[in-house]
């Protein structure tokens, strides 16, 4: 008797499960939109229903993230659903734009994603704790042994013994060299020791294992339908940044690796851009640029934007836009503002102060120059002279340049006067590129939102 027997549904059960959250969700919206659900089985909403199920079942088979292996992260888990329910609102936007639907009820729809997402994060917690409960106590299983005994090895059942509800069980070791109770025998009793005993998996370390033995296994495991996994030493490094790349038949191992170098990811990033700089420019800057362009002209000569070349992604220079809150001057490409900066006018004070200068650079982000969310780009004399004194500094422009930042959401806006501030930009910045996903996006567009609101001190 197999006891990981049941693994086999557990896909089937998330499908089925997200499935029928969407559907509720439909539902139940519905009714508190209608306070009836006659008709939901008629034209027009059962058509969009029909659309709603499609679109979900099709990202589900594009993204798979339902694949969830036994030591998925939670957080992990709900960021991947939390990036399809929005690419689910995007395709359910296309099916109204291309019908014209104006006739569905907006409301109806709102009601349904606020409950698509509730019920959602509920059913996956609860299913993934209820496995994780059944696997403690001791039901559906697997059996592991550890190939090659020392400081990763030890590391690893350090992880078995903490983690119960993973439901990995431990045999014990096989190695060459090392001799205690914990060890089963040599790599040459790995055979006998896998036809007398139930063995599901077997975890190679590299650091103690050498290629042949590898084979051997890997051909033994192929023989016995077993799973072979390599480890080898990466705690130097963030998890999140190591990524296997083939290379014909050879694996590699990127550990630089960032969520954005998946075109997946950019296209995701690129498309949410797009509609967020639209809705700006359309229903924002199209009314309050003209405003704008008139209480600058009034205060002072000049030109109403101001355009300053800054360091953009792979660190190419591009054309930066901002409303001129400045008096024109010659210094404005080498000398930051600072507060109380008397180059800046009466209505900079004001544009500066509320961010209201920043609103031009939707247009570098609907051209693609820039992002809604990154670093924040830099005059090119300021990344020459940071590069050169702050570690990992360059690595701000793997990614596009955004016009807010994680680090512009935890407080440090406006001038950078010391040397730390700059620093923990930096640190803010790497954290994001290296943990990046649209639902972090999301959370940082709101905490920006919250330190406009809040007058961040920073901000003049």
């Amino acid at each position: 008797m197999q006891t990981y027997r049941y693994s086999k549904y557990l896909n089937f059960i998330h499908i089925l499960g997200d499935l029928s959250t969407v559907n509720i969700s439909f539902v139940i919206a519905y009714y508190l939109k209608f306070e009836t659900v006659q008709g939901i089985l008629q034209y027009p909403y059962l058509h969009l229903l029909i659309w709603y199920n499609v679109a979900w079942l099709s990202l589900t088979a594009f993204f798979k993230p339902h694949n969830i292996s036994r030591a998925s992260r939670i957080p992990d888990i709900l960021r991947a659903y939390f990036t399809q329910i929005i690419l689910h609102l995007f395709l359910v936007a296309i099916f109204f734009v291309v019908n014209k639907a104006y006739y569905y009820s907006r409301e109806h729809m709102l009601f349904t994603y606020i409950l698509l997402t509730s019920l959602l994060v509920m059913w996956k917690i609860a299913i993934i704790y209820l496995i994780r409960i059944y696997r403690k106590k001791g039901f559906n299983y697997r059996n592991v042994i550890i190939v090659g005994y020392g400081e990763v090895a030890q590391e690893l059942k350090k992880f078995f013994r903490l983690h119960p509800e993973y439901g990995y069980r431990l045999l014990g070791f096989f190695d060459n060299k090392a001799k205690n109770e914990q060890i089963l025998g040599t790599f040459d009793d790995i055979k006998q020791y896998i036809k007398e005993n139930q063995v599901n998996e077997i975890y190679c370390c590299l650091p103690y294992v050498e290629y042949p033995v590898i084979k051997e296994l890997v051909d033994l495991a192929d023989d016995n339908l077993l799973k072979v996994k390599l480890l080898t030493d990466f705690r130097g490094f963030s998890y999140k940044t190591v990524e296997v790349e083939h290379y014909d038949h050879i694996p590699v191992l990127n550990v630089t690796s960032i969520p954005l170098d998946n075109w997946k990811n950019r296209a995701i990033k690129r498309a949410f851009d797009i509609v967020f700089s639209l809705f700006v420019i359309i229903f924002i800057l199209s009314w309050l640029m003209p405003i704008i362009a008139i209480l600058i002209k009034l205060d002072s000569k000049g030109p109403i934007f101001f355009k300053q070349k800054r360091t953009g992604k792979n660190n190419k220079t591009f054309w930066c836009y901002k409303f001129r809150s400045m008096y024109v001057n010659d210094d404005s490409d080498t000398k930051q503002a600072t507060r109380k900066d008397a180059r800046i006018t009466r209505v900079g004070a004001f544009l500066r102060k509320t961010s209201l200068d920043e609103l031009p650079q939707f247009f570098n982000v609907l051209i693609g120059d820039m992002s809604v969310v990154g670093p924040r780009p830099h005059m090119l004399k300021h990344t020459e002279e940071y590069s050169k004194v702050i570690e990992k500094f360059m690595a701000r422009h793997l990614v596009k340049p955004g016009i807010t930042g994680l680090a512009q959401a935890k407080g440090y806006r406006g001038e950078t006067e010391s040397l730390i501030k700059m620093k923990n930009r930096v640190k803010f910045d790497r954290f994001y590129i290296e943990n990046w996903s649209i639902f972090l996006d999301i959370k940082i567009i709101f905490l920006t939102v919250d330190s406009m609101l809040r007058r961040n001190e920073n901000a003049f």
